[in-house]
């Protein structure tokens, strides 16, 4: 009987040992699979814009005007933005009066085709240029026709300078921003790196940050016509950026 016994002790020993030895060969197979499928999406191929920013279509913004293109000419600063697809446009609004506070405003797009991180916001941007924030609220843009409109969920921030400046004589300015990321917008750099992360599976991901900023003009307009004549810009820019800029995007 205790050799009965031992027999199959024994024979539960070697076969636990031989269960053991499939389940790690065939975890480690499943893991090496694994890990090559997001060596190869991790690693994510560049994607890049169908058409530059350059090539904005200057004569599709009307009734905007653009006065002037600004290009940044300090290499540290170019390297610290991280991209060299990006605009800064001054432009006027042809409909509002030359004194008005959005007569005049700046317009900076930035895209990065192969991101890894979402830098400069302008919370951190203009503070470290001797402003101090002080508003900040979400705001959402309704963009589009009567029939089909996009709810599209952006940031308002005010800058103030405690003391005079002379860049430009202006104490306090409006920002108004948001990201377009994989085909979602995202008022927030936490937003943005939200929707980054969550396209893992992806070979592809990208982002753009659109930034109006009101610093033109002496005269400061209030949130009510900031947050408006941001929406009249978007209505006109945001379909020419969907169309001929921004790259296609599908579910991955």
């Amino acid at each position: 009987m205790k050799y009965k016994t031992n027999t199959i002790q024994y024979i539960k020993r070697q076969f636990a040992f031989l269960l053991c030895v499939i389940v790690l060969a065939i975890s480690s197979g499943g893991m090496s699979l694994v890990t090559k499928k997001f060596e190869l999406y991790l690693k994510k191929e560049p994607l890049p814009l169908k058409k530059t920013f350059e090539l904005l279509d200057e004569n599709g913004l009307s009734p905007y005007v653009v006065i002037s293109k600004e290009k940044i000419k300090n290499k540290e600063i170019l390297k610290e933005l991280g991209t060299k697809d990006y605009i800064q446009w001054i432009i006027e609004d042809s409909e509002e009066q030359t004194n008005s506070p959005v007569h005049t405003f700046l317009l900076f797009l930035t895209y990065y085709q192969l991101p890894d991180r979402v830098p400069h916001v302008p919370e951190e941007c203009y503070m470290g240029g001797g402003f101090q924030k002080t508003k900040s609220d979400n705001v959402i843009f309704d963009i589009g026709n009567s029939d089909i409109k996009t709810k599209v969920p952006g940031k308002y921030l005010l800058f103030e300078k405690k003391s005079f400046t002379i860049w430009r004589g202006i104490k306090k300015f409006p920002v108004l921003y948001f990201f377009k990321v994989n085909g979602l917008y995202a008022n927030s750099r936490g937003e943005a790196r939200s929707a980054l992360n969550r396209n893992i599976f992806g070979k592809h991901s990208y982002f753009c940050k659109i930034e109006i900023i009101f610093n033109q003009k002496i005269n400061t307009p209030n949130k009510e016509e900031a947050v408006k004549a941001c929406q009249k810009i978007l209505n006109v820019v945001l379909p020419l950026l969907e169309k001929e800029h921004w790259p296609e995007w599908e579910e991955n």
